[in-house]
């Protein structure tokens, strides 16, 4: 039997455009592109390394609610709006991948909103 899982950080944006943060299927997980917003202040930060963070924290959270962990991570994919960006972005994602290393790709685009600088989606396969 399949088993398919809806999680939510409880943001608003999911409810608006009928999304969830990330859906689980049996040993996958799927996390929807997830920005820097703070979700404790409410707030998008102003600096690239702190939305960073921010994202990577409620991917992590996502990941753990869907039983999933990081180190399960097979796929990242950063989205910037700016290319500089890369040289402070790749350390702060090196961080949390450091051991994990999934295939990731980087992409240089316009995002939804002006403040935001980025998003990073993520796909997860449970370990055997």
């Amino acid at each position: 039997m399949t088993t398919r899982r809806l999680v939510s950080t409880g943001s608003p944006f999911e409810k608006v455009a009928g999304y969830s943060r990330a859906v689980a299927q049996d040993d996958m997980c799927w996390v929807s592109g997830t920005t820097g917003y703070d979700y404790t202040a409410m707030a998008m930060p102003e600096a690239v390394e702190d939305q960073t963070r921010n994202a990577m924290n409620t991917i992590t959270h996502a990941l753990n609610e869907a039983g999933f962990l990081l180190q399960d991570v097979v796929r990242a994919t950063y989205y910037v709006t700016d290319a500089a960006m890369m040289d402070v972005v790749f350390p702060i994602v090196g961080e949390y991948f450091a051991e994990v290393r999934p295939a990731a790709t980087m992409i240089v685009c316009g995002l939804v909103k002006p403040e935001m600088k980025i998003e990073i989606e993520v796909t997860a396969k449970r370990k055997a």
